[in-house]
């Protein structure tokens, strides 16, 4: 049986914002014009009820992820509802919330404060930076709403409680030291970097080829930076590399050879595959036994043949990666950044190149500790 790490809960199926390089609205999925637009009550019971079951079988916590669209759209009542269940149910998992952070305010600090719940903003750097992008559906940038919503969560009284930091779409057009100096200053914990979504039949935003290395030189530019500073904010993504040159393992998916069990509950309590893979085509994160939590037990879902399989394409399955020298760093990549319509997930990573490039810098930056790790 496959064991789950983590469930991305999809509370709400719209956005507040239009970010132009959104996967679920804007990279041709369609899939979100059928969902209800917020969980109702009686699927929010039984994901509630077929949660509990599902940590009581495999004996082993996860964490439970607010998702969407924008979740803080469900509502303040809704959500304290959903919190106390899910609290009551299963204490031991843990609660995040994953925010464009617009609708922040006290009530709803104060309510994840209450139930432990740990807040990630998005957000892409300075003003100029995120509202090239991350605009409403009128078009205006959201910079000034979300900057804010960060300025508040600072000031609570239980910041270091709530504030687990932020998530930031990498544009290889802009200055990497100077979004690094961005973030230090608005005092968050740590930022998780994400290259932009692509493949190979559509590539990236700013990349001109499988064999170029824009992200890749702009992830060394980030690395020098914060390897040279003294009093840095964690980088996800760089630590785990680190960790994993130095034979350790990383945390989240997308470096590494590590398994992670994710699970992705839509507001109909559909059960689907990693919500990226909407990126690859219309439907690419639907299973072809369309279960649901309404109907099918998650315990006998993630012991199937299909979710298996569906687990297993982490792994990469391209000879490039499984002769590489580099693939228990790199890990082949996210399985969305792997598709080609003529070859399905059999490709290395569109950011093959950029990440050897990545690893090649991390491994110069090593070398003078070589045999001085523990």
């Amino acid at each position: 049986m496959t064991v789950i790490d983590t469930v991305l809960l999809k509370v709400a199926s719209r956005c507040n914002l239009n970010c132009t390089y959104c996967y679920v609205f804007n990279m041709g999925d369609t899939g979100w014009e059928r969902q209800p637009k917020r969980l109702g009550d009686a699927v929010a019971a039984r994901i509630v009820e077929q949660l509990g079951d599902l940590y009581r079988y495999q004996g082993r916590p996860f964490s439970i992820v607010l998702h969407g669209g924008e979740p803080l759209m469900l509502g303040r009542d809704r959500l304290e509802a959903l919190f106390s269940a899910l609290h009551e149910e299963i204490p031991a998992c843990g609660l995040h919330l994953q925010t464009n952070g617009t609708l922040l305010d006290d009530r709803i600090l104060d309510l994840c404060a209450r139930f432990g719940v740990g807040i990630s903003i998005s957000l892409d750097g300075p003003e100029a930076v995120t509202d090239r992008f991350r605009i409403d559906h009128k078009g205006k940038g959201s910079f000034q709403r979300v900057h804010k919503a960060v300025e508040h969560i600072r000031r609570h009284p239980k910041a270091s409680q709530l504030f687990s930091g932020m998530l930031a779409v990498v544009d290889p057009e802009t200055n990497a030291r100077e979004i690094y100096d961005f973030f230090k200053g608005t005092g968050t914990p740590s930022v998780d970097f994400l290259y932009r979504d692509g493949n190979h039949d559509q590539l990236p935003f700013g990349k001109a080829s499988f064999e170029s290395t824009e992200y890749g030189r702009w992830m060394c530019d980030l690395i020098d930076a914060y390897l040279t500073d003294p009093t840095p904010p964690r980088i996800r993504v760089v630590d785990d590399m680190i960790k994993l040159l130095l034979g350790g393992a990383a945390r989240k998916e997308g470096v590494g050879l590590s398994d992670y069990g994710i699970m992705v509950i839509d507001t109909d309590g559909t059960i689907s595959k990693n919500d990226t893979l909407k990126s690859t085509t219309n439907a690419g994160d639907v299973f072809s036994e369309n279960w649901s939590v309404v109907r099918d037990r998650l315990v006998d879902v993630v012991r199937s043949r299909e979710f298996r399989d569906y687990h297993e394409s982490q792994r990469p399955i391209s000879s490039v990666c499984r002769t590489c020298a580099d693939l228990a760093v790199c890990g082949g990549g996210m399985p969305t950044h792997r598709f080609s319509a003529k070859r399905g997930l059999d490709n290395p990573s569109v950011f093959c190149s950029d990440q050897k490039m990545v690893v090649a810098r991390l491994r110069q930056w090593l070398k003078p500790h070589e045999g001085k790790a523990a």
